[in-house]
């Protein structure tokens, strides 16, 4: 098992990209047992600079969280999301899967082509499953990208709403749909405020 958990380390510190047991699996001899393998590594690393990390279904070594201040040297090229963007994808993140019309329900405006692109092209959004439904629209859901980057393991750790009203980041808008979709304007959406308080209800 020694000699398993160093295979392990060995994988996940060359790949930049998290790696799933199953890619583990592949990369190691015949009759090896990765998942157990992670577990004691998992145990070596607490406490230490370095964590293994559980992001989706993979596994990454990652800066520990609370040693993430040492990296604030490192110059960053920082893509500035518009408010559309940001709302889009807040939605996606607490309702996935979602279709573009429930988007557009929840904000109260219409979703223009560009955002969701945007958010493709960034990989923080992909494409789910059609639904059920007539039409059967597509859905959209939020990648293992976007786990990574926020240092979530699922969705599920993602803040409640009373957290974000308690950070000051929600306000009292009025709720969805009390009046006909508005076209996805930048500056329209600036002035007006409206629709954001129930971005996070469950």
């Amino acid at each position: 098992m020694a000699e398993q958990e160093r295979m392990v380390e060995a994988i996940l510190f060359a790949t930049a990209e998290p790696v799933s047991v199953s890619e583990l699996a592949g990369r190691m001899p015949h009759g090896c047992d990765p998942a157990e393998a992670l577990v004691h590594l998992r145990k070596r690393y607490e406490g230490r600079g370095v964590t293994v990390m559980k992001i989706g279904d993979a596994w990454a070594l990652r800066t520990a969280p609370d040693l993430g201040f040492l990296m604030q040297r490192e110059t960053v090229e920082t893509r500035k999301l518009s408010r559309a963007a940001i709302e889009t994808l807040a939605i996606i993140a607490y309702h996935q899967p979602v279709t573009r019309a429930e988007i557009e329900e929840i904000r109260g405006v219409s979703v223009s082509r560009g955002t969701v692109d945007q958010l493709l092209e960034m990989e923080w959004i992909r494409f789910g499953r059609r639904k059920m439904t007539p039409g059967r629209p597509v859905t959209f859901v939020v990648t293992q990208g976007f786990l990574d980057h926020f240092g979530l393991e699922n969705a599920r750790d993602l803040p409640g709403l009373k957290e974000l009203r308690a950070a000051g980041l929600l306000e009292n808008r009025p709720p969805p749909g009390s009046g006909p979709l508005k076209p996805d304007d930048e500056d329209a959406e600036d002035e007006s405020p409206e629709g954001q308080s129930e971005l996070f209800e469950d």
